[in-house]
């Protein structure tokens, strides 16, 4: 299923959101076992579902678009780059730098550059979030949408100075 994933995802997405607001609040048993295949074919996990069903509910954003947008980069970047072959490796959320910490004066932009390295590989703990309350701050303050985001970092690969270079520049525009 490739040239329609999308419309799976998106029934999936709102089969969440209804299950969030009937009283499902833990990942445990959120999904059925189809949607698990489904999502682990496409590089996604339970918890790619559930944080963004949780936070719509409880605060009204990241809306659909943004969580298809945001998942078609995971899935582009799993078929393409990882050949459909799922990451052994997890992140270890202790090892992000601090909230307060800055690069160029930009708050938040030494921890988002790793944590969507671990978005696009998929290798994001259940306990942290790509698009969470503070990522969505960053990219509000600095005029950028999460799934851009992801694709410079996506293009610029290891070379943190290019994603801050754009940043800055996309800050100084807005």
């Amino acid at each position: 299923m490739n040239h329609n994933y999308h419309s799976e995802l998106e029934k999936i997405w709102k089969d969440a959101v209804n299950r969030y607001e009937l009283g499902k609040h833990s990942p445990d048993g959120f999904l059925s076992e189809e949607e698990l295949q489904f999502l682990a074919s496409i590089g996604m996990n339970v918890m790619d579902v559930f944080d963004f069903a949780e936070d719509w509910v409880c605060e009204g954003t990241p809306d659909l678009a943004t969580f298809l947008m945001i998942h078609d980069a995971r899935r582009d970047y799993f078929l393409r780059e990882q050949g459909g072959v799922a990451s052994d490796e997890q992140l270890d959320s202790s090892t992000l730098p601090a909230k307060s910490e800055e690069i160029e004066g930009i708050r938040w932009l030494p921890r988002i550059i790793p944590k969507a390295r671990a978005k696009l590989r998929g290798e994001l703990p259940p306990d942290t979030m790509f698009c969470c309350g503070g990522d969505r701050n960053f990219f509000q303050t600095n005029d950028i949408h999460p799934s851009e985001f992801l694709a410079v970092v996506r293009d610029a690969g290891d070379d943190d100075q290019i994603i801050i270079e754009w940043v800055l520049k996309r800050s100084r525009e807005s």
